[in-house]
């Protein structure tokens, strides 16, 4: 089969080709619960150029070359005999872990936290490729409104946007105020789950103006350029006050710094993206009440409730398709802010 192959990490994401474009063995049927997807579309995300620059390889064992590609959806190829709720030519979404659900963790719904647990496109092989192996637990079945290459970074991009999105709606009340740091291919999915799940005012914060307009489409109530007006800003939209959540998909350079100084007292600040680091002192965390939370990709449940949202037109993904020879394109591509929303590959 087809898969475009990392060979060699680049730490300064400065090579032409990031991923060659090869033959190699299709994957191979290992446990009885084990299911073989053909790839209908298989997600572009920022983690991959991180995983490009090597962040990750302390993190994981994975040894190069290896397929990355872990926001996966297509159809049921083959299963394992031990697989009964699933059939050739299925279309289906994949939660972005191969786990044991029968694991306690698992049944508490913590899903990113199981030992043992594998992870196609970090950990092992992933989906920028013809086929790929996944688990039957990991499956979830898509309805006849719902193209497998239209909902593929919903795996984890747009996981990732509901799960924190869920975790402010629960305490965000009208007349509130929530602001979105960043939002692009993650930020635009918050936005509509927001819209969806809470009443609250939704301030989206970015410093592309190609962002701000698909965050307003997406429902913001007010787009706020990120540079140096931006804190003046949100004072005068939140009374000087701040917002009571604040969800930051960006995480480095001078979004967490912000970030915080935009989350009024007693309000959460919720951090996403990754690559800078948080400082605040033990005195200001004290008299201000402020909640700092940290967020993974979430669980099997959150995905099935995301596609219901998804399938009710709640939540619309923004979507650039490649072709898998092209993963290169959508790699520079992203890198350079190029693409509205998320970019998927098809094989």
């Amino acid at each position: 089969m087809k898969a475009a192959v990392l060979h060699q990490y680049d730490t300064k994401l400065s090579n032409p080709e990031f991923v060659a474009l090869e033959e190699v063995p299709e994957p191979k049927i290992q446990k009885s619960t084990d299911v073989i997807i053909r790839i209908g579309g298989a997600g572009v995300c920022r983690t991959d150029l991180h995983v490009i620059e090597g962040i990750w390889r302390e993190k994981t064992n994975v040894k190069l070359p290896y397929v990355m590609g872990h926001e996966n959806a297509g159809w049921v190829e083959e299963v394992g005999k031990g697989v009964e709720n699933f059939k050739r030519g299925d279309p289906v979404i994949c939660h972005p872990l191969i786990s044991n659900c029968h694991a306690l963790g698992a049944r508490r719904g913590e899903d990113m936290h199981i030992e043992g647990s594998e992870f196609p496109g970090i950990d092992t092989n992933g989906g920028y490729a013809d086929l790929l192996r996944t688990g039957e637990s990991s499956l979830i079945k898509l309805p006849q409104t719902l193209a497998p290459k239209d909902v593929a970074p919903h795996a984890d991009a747009g996981l990732t946007a509901y799960h924190v999105a869920k975790k402010a709606s629960r305490h965000l009340l009208p007349g509130q105020h929530v602001i979105v740091i960043g939002v692009g291919g993650l930020g635009h999915i918050a936005v509509q789950v927001l819209k969806a799940l809470c009443s609250a005012d939704i301030i989206a914060l970015d410093r592309s103006d190609l962002a701000l307009a698909l965050a307003t489409e997406c429902g913001a109530h007010h787009p706020v350029k990120a540079d140096e007006n931006q804190i003046e800003a949100i004072r005068k939209l939140t009374d000087g006050k701040g917002a009571e959540a604040v969800i930051d998909f960006v995480g480095e350079g001078n979004s967490i710094e912000n970030g915080l100084a935009m989350t009024r007292r007693n309000g959460v600040y919720y951090i996403v993206g990754y690559g800078g680091e948080i400082r605040i002192s033990a005195l200001d965390m004290i008299t201000t009440e402020r909640s700092i939370i940290g967020n993974l990709v979430g669980n099997y449940s959150e995905l099935v409730e995301l596609m219901e949202l998804a399938n009710r037109g709640l939540v619309d993904l923004s979507t650039k398709h490649y072709k898998l020879q092209d993963a290169n394109r959508a790699l520079h591509d992203l890198k350079e802010g190029k693409i509205k929303g998320r970019a998927v590959l098809v094989p």
